[in-house]
């Protein structure tokens, strides 16, 4: 992991300098600063970043979706500032060596005045510095782990962090559902697993729940046997799984095959049909949670709207969280460059930061001084019959800053 760590660090600064130095720090500015999105007097270029193939591919295709639908719906209004909202593309493929360049080619060619992506923290955590270091606005639509805003004063997100829903859901594992011994499995090789490992670690101390075992896996693994064996011998109540949903579901298949009647609990890592698709009647019962949750009856009006479209636009399916705050992001960014009355990154990242109450569609949002975001509840998902179903709403405490 510490080597891991290292040629991240590495492969950033590299990256940076050679993208300072190809475009000389600027994001396609005129004379007089303002950031034209792309040079077009009649177009704002708000740049994606994810994957839509690989094995993170559910979660950016999702996003991308929520972006289009908010820049349709505020091109038909008369988009911002009298100009068109663009929204442009890329792949990485999940590939953390293809983010930095994804990011490059967003800001030097295609010269973008902001990014939303990435859905996952460590990608999220790469593209930062860059843009920071290039003044081009970083808003995050899915990165929940650690050390994200910090990097500088261009990055947001606007999703639900694991330090905020991680202690909402150990209390119900624990309180609710009885869960007084634990074993955590953790994806060393993923910044997301590892962050969400500690948060969940801190909360089952304060709950006096035991960690009577601890596994390490890595993303791409497909045997788990041992690990699951290991976990066997130490009996515990239930097994908080930090990864992701493609070695979620192949773990839980383990833990069926040796005939473990356990249920698994995670972050919106596990957010996805993928779950069931590869673990099949063995993650029936696991549970996820997440900041947003389609619930047409209970919802806002706008929200209401939002799932109603999203719902026409593909095949009467449920909007998730990616496709829901991808959407706001847009509408963040947007709202921002209207109060600010400019298009460029270094004027309305003061105005975004300034949000404080805004309804979206995936729930009200404030930023903190730090620009952390503020969202509640925490939607604690189940999978019942193959699909995410709503098993409990808890409320939760902004952190501490």
């Amino acid at each position: 992991m510490k080597k891991n760590k290292i040629a991240l660090i590495f492969l950033s600064v590299l990256l940076m300098l050679a993208l300072v130095t190809g475009c000389g720090g600027q994001t396609g500015s005129s004379s007089g600063g303002e950031n034209k999105g792309g040079g077009s007097d009649d177009t704002i270029k708000i740049g994606f970043m994810g994957a839509l193939t690989g094995n993170e591919a559910s979660y950016g295709i999702e996003t991308l979706k929520g972006m289009k639908m908010a820049a349709e719906d505020l091109n038909k209004e008369g988009g911002v500032l009298g100009k068109r909202i663009e929204i442009v593309e890329s792949d990485h493929g999940s590939k953390l060596s293809e983010a930095a360049s994804v990011v490059q080619k967003l800001i030097s060619k295609d010269r973008v005045v902001a990014i939303v992506g990435d859905p996952t923290t460590g990608k999220t955590k790469l593209a930062a510095p860059i843009c920071q270091q290039n003044k081009v606005v970083l808003l995050s639509a899915g990165a929940v782990g650690p050390g994200v805003v910090e990097i500088g004063d261009y990055i947001f997100r606007d999703t639900l962090l694991d330090a905020v829903a991680a202690p909402a859901v150990t209390e119900y594992l624990v309180n609710k559902l009885g869960w007084k011994k634990v074993a955590i499995v953790t994806s060393t090789n993923n910044d997301y697993s590892v962050g969400l490992t500690k948060i969940f670690e801190e909360a089952l101390a304060r709950h006096n729940a035991q960690v009577v075992d601890k596994e390490s896996i890595q993303d791409g693994d497909q045997d788990f046997s041992a690990q699951v064996t290991r976990i066997k011998q130490a009996r515990p109540d239930g097994i908080i799984f930090t990864g992701y949903y493609t070695e979620g579901g192949l773990f839980m298949k383990e833990v069926r095959k040796q005939g473990l009647d356990l249920k698994m609990a995670g972050g919106d890592g596990l957010l996805s049909p993928v779950l069931w698709k590869l673990g099949g009647d063995a993650v029936e019962g696991s549970m996820v949670y997440t900041g947003f949750a389609a619930d047409p009856a209970n919802a806002a009006p706008q929200t209401k709207e939002f799932i109603q479209k999203y719902q026409a636009a593909n095949d009467n399916k449920l909007p998730d969280m990616f496709s829901a705050q991808g959407y706001d992001a847009v509408m963040l960014l947007a709202k921002a460059m209207k109060e600010a009355n400019s298009t460029d990154p270094s004027k309305f990242k003061d105005a975004l930061a300034k949000t404080r109450d805004y309804p979206g569609v995936s729930g009200s949002l404030t930023f903190l001084p730090n620009r952390e975001p503020v969202k509640s509840p925490v939607y604690l998902l189940e999978v019942k019959n193959q699909q995410f179903s709503i098993k409990a709403v808890l409320p939760t405490e902004a952190p501490k800053v």
